[in-house]
């Protein structure tokens, strides 16, 4: 693990020995790198510069110098946008999963260096206090997701759940939830659920970069038709992908199909 020194705090990152076209990886809520192993350490990794971090307030990271200016959408994306300055990546993707997801969005209004992205688990919602209702299927502001302390039964439910039911669990998964800052999460899910950032309904929609969007059809998080039925400019191969028995993290549960579509994408960016 590599750190760099940015505003929002001290970042904790890894890459892959491929040298094609950097990606930059953004992990979940109560995450961490580790939960991207299969793709640094596999095919992709190997063909591609894969760059995976620790959010701020998460696994080998500092917690945010000041808080309320890092934990959110609009924050975890210009600490990623640093971060990359500061390693010297002038061009690259991202490939952001739940919470990473909405960072990736936020991130084509922080910085012109995107070649495309993909986002898995995650609905773009708008500035609207409703859109989280419409975006997610459960009140995800008053779930585990969004608490500050979390008792040792609720770190292992969320550990054990938030991959969905099928997938792989591992201890890395709970070591994690538990490190990570409760300020973390319950900053970033009250300002989202109070409509404050930026509308990411519009910039998934007007995208000027390819955006691939790729969920598990059994995500038992998100609102599949809403996110299928926005009128995106610029979505890959024409529509959204869901992934047959797969649930909220189809990379981890299933890299076997995700990889390849993974792959087929970052190979059209080149």
């Amino acid at each position: 693990m590599e750190f760099s020194d940015t505003s929002h705090g001290r970042l904790a990152w890894r890459q892959s020995d491929g040298a094609g076209l950097p990606v930059l990886m953004i992990h979940g809520n109560s995450t961490c790198t580790e939960v991207f192993r299969n793709q640094l350490d596999g095919a992709i990794g190997e063909k591609y510069r894969c760059i995976a971090f620790d959010l701020p307030g998460h696994g080998q990271s500092s917690d945010a110098p000041v808080p309320e200016d890092t934990y959110s959408f609009g924050g975890y994306a210009n600490a990623a946008v640093e971060l990359m300055a500061a390693i010297g990546v002038p061009r690259y993707a991202v490939f952001g999963w739940s919470l990473g997801g909405h960072i990736a969005l936020d991130m084509l209004a922080e910085t012109d260096a995107l070649a495309g992205l993909i986002i898995s688990g995650s609905a773009p919602i708008s500035q609207d206090t409703h859109s989280m209702t419409e975006g997610f299927k459960d009140e995800i502001e008053w779930s585990l997701a969004s608490k500050r302390v979390l008792t040792e039964d609720e770190i292992h439910a969320f550990a054990h759940g938030t991959c969905g039911p099928n997938a792989p669990y591992d201890p890395f998964l709970e070591t994690a939830v538990r490190r990570c800052d409760g300020r973390a999460r319950s900053l970033m899910i009250s300002k989202a659920a109070c409509g404050l950032g930026r509308n990411q309904q519009d910039l998934a929609i007007n995208a000027t970069v390819p955006l691939a969007i790729v969920n598990g059809a059994d995500d038992a998080f998100i609102n599949h038709a809403f996110v299928a039925g926005l009128p995106y400019r610029t979505i890959w191969e024409g529509a959204v992908i869901d992934l047959p028995d797969l649930g909220h993290a189809p990379f981890w549960e299933a890299p076997e199909t995700f990889d390849p579509i993974l792959n087929r994408f970052l190979s059209s960016l080149n």
